[in-house]
């Protein structure tokens, strides 16, 4: 890690400092039937819950949680695929959901719901690359906001009193 206060480290050395064989504790829970999937509990060297769930070849693989390293609040829970979230999973931000669906490389992609710091859906549809693609948007009070369609938008403005449609358009 660089000794500059002023110069922030880079996401490698972040990674190299934590994941150093100093850092690491683990806890075995295996079953004793052979199986090649083994579930483990990965801790720093703090003690900070960092992962339980499985893991094949060294990587995370099959279900898991992954808590983040600074406050050890939950921040995923789903599927694994080679140490990425691959399948359906949770996104929690701040200890709050923010994102349940499905997801590619860490990335979200395809069916999704995605929530505000309030817990309120904002969207729910498609989403590509991480981006939405197809699906509906809500306001904080669950009126459907905006409506995407193979990557366009549709905007509808809403009278507040009367819940009918002012505008609508792209």
């Amino acid at each position: 890690m660089k000794n500059n206060y002023h110069e922030r480290p880079t996401a490698e050395e972040i990674y190299n400092f934590i994941v150093s064989d100093d850092n690491f504790k683990f806890e075995n829970n295996n079953n004793k039937n052979g199986a090649s999937t083994k579930t483990y509990k990965e801790y720093d060297r703090r003690g900070i819950l960092l992962y339980e769930g499985e893991y094949l070849n060294g990587k995370y693989n099959g279900k898991g949680k992954e808590y983040n390293f600074i406050n050890g609040k939950l921040e995923y829970e789903g599927e694994f695929l080679n140490g990425k979230w691959n399948g359906k999973g949770k996104k929690y931000y701040k200890g709050k959901l923010e994102y349940e669906g499905q997801y590619i490389n860490n990335i979200w992609n395809g069916k999704g719901k995605e929530y505000d710091y309030k817990g309120i859906l904002r969207f729910e549809g498609e989403y590509l690359g991480g981006l939405k693609w197809s699906g509906k948007g809500y306001n904080e009070k669950g009126i459907e906001d905006y409506e995407i369609i193979n990557g366009k938008g549709i905007y509808k403005y809403y009278n507040f009193f009367t819940g009918k449609i002012i505008y609508e358009g792209e």
